[in-house]
């Protein structure tokens, strides 16, 4: 750092100074580049390099900061290992006060960053745009950039139709899945949040499959359980980093009824409590071992107030059925293009008729009409009912 600052004012730059962690007068102050000591518009030219960035746990805050002490019309260099172009329009869109110059890719000065992205950005004059404005402007058509049609190209081949034996191929399918972070580098987001819609108890698939499974980056991930059955309300009391919200995802805001199934040979009572299903008003009258009043909120509403597309966000739902009403209220809201990857586990609609399959056209149909889907990969981890039996088959493939 003090090197840096020492060939600046060698060059005439006699004003140049560092900030770091541990500082060393005169040329390096003691700061956290996340809170900096200096006013506004204060720096003509502003150099982070050495993938100072990329290390950043608060790597929003650090563009903030640089944006603020930034003059208008002012330079900021960056030096990141970060290559790929997920990454680099993830950057772009962090540092949204600038305007992209150029890039370029240089050797590294050592065996820790043997080539390095070298990104030259321009302070914008003029009024920034709310980034609240945005999320409130959605559009029903999410807008899909070709850098991340690449990235779907590269997923796993879609199963368009029903294995005949699901519980044979079921397991070969999920071991293909190609998760979003494992073909691409997440960094530089605000925020990196896990939804879990119909989470159940905590150790279900927040533990088994978030925790233990999905590729993060060594991100840390705000966690937001939802979850309406009460009986795995206590299991969230005590742990750190989870946010539970004891309600029906659901399309508006209103009571609802949810139908529980219990398997009363079961010693387990939480384990062997099967997953309701919600519907407005009263009960369907169909058998059901019980039956609970509850709130249900818009989660398409939820969403939009509570992540915004500077955020990575990975979605899981399995509302047994539900989703029939949800995606396309997701859709229609456009909260649907906040998400980054969806884990969609899809069931027979009882309250239509139809037929072996007729969920996964459903949800190909859906997310295919008028160009509307996400902005990143969708999956669907499909279970079709039917004939009071569970087939379970895997689509392992982003589709629009």
């Amino acid at each position: 750092m003090g090197a840096d600052v020492f060939a600046l004012r060698e060059i005439g730059v006699t004003d140049s100074v560092g900030i770091y962690k541990k500082g060393s007068k005169p040329l390096v102050i003691k700061a956290k580049a996340v809170k900096q000591p200096f006013e506004d518009d204060t720096f003509d030219f502003i150099f982070s390099g050495a993938g100072m960035i990329d290390k950043s746990a608060k790597p929003a805050d650090f563009a903030a900061e640089i944006c603020r002490t930034l003059k208008p019309e002012g330079f900021l260099v960056v030096h990141t290992g970060s290559k790929d172009t997920y990454s680099f329009n993830s950057f772009l869109h962090l540092f949204n006060c600038c305007t992209l110059i150029k890039s370029r890719n240089i050797d590294g000065f050592d065996s820790s960053m043997s080539t390095i992205r070298e990104i030259v950005m321009k302070k914008i004059v003029g009024d920034i745009v709310v980034e609240e404005e945005e999320v409130s402007d959605l559009k029903k058509t999410c807008h899909v950039p070709d850098y991340k049609m690449k990235l779907i190209k590269k997923a796993e081949p879609l199963i368009k139709e029903e294995p005949k034996k699901p519980w044979i191929t079921l397991k070969k399918n999920a071991q293909n899945i190609k998760y979003l972070p494992s073909m691409a580098d997440i960094s530089f987001k605000q925020r990196y949040v896990y939804v879990d819609v119909g989470s159940r108890s905590y150790g279900s698939s927040i533990v088994s499959w978030f925790k233990k499974q999905y590729p993060k980056q060594n991100k840390t991930f705000e966690i937001y359980a939802v979850e309406a059955d009460k009986t795995f309300h206590g299991q969230y009391k005590e742990k750190k980093g989870v946010t539970l919200l004891p309600y029906a995802a659901w399309v508006r805001n209103e009571t609802l009824s949810f139908e529980i199934n219990q398997d009363p040979g079961h010693k387990d009572v939480a384990k062997g409590r099967g997953m309701g299903r919600i519907q407005p008003g009263e009960s369907s009258g169909e058998s059901a071992s019980e039956v609970d009043v509850i709130q249900g909120f818009d989660f398409a509403e939820w969403l939009k107030s509570t992540v915004s597309e500077k955020d990575y966000v990975v979605m899981k739902m399995d509302v047994e059925g539900t989703e029939f009403d949800l995606i396309p209220r997701l859709i229609e809201t456009g909260a649907i293009c906040l998400i980054d990857e969806v884990f969609l586990e899809c069931h027979y609609n009882r309250w239509q008729k139809c037929c072996p399959g007729e969920s996964l056209r459903w949800v190909l149909e859906h997310l295919t009409h008028r160009g509307l889907g996400p902005p990143m990969p969708f999956r669907c981890l499909i279970k079709c009912l039917y004939k009071h039996e569970f087939g379970e088959i895997d689509v392992n493939r982003s589709f629009y």
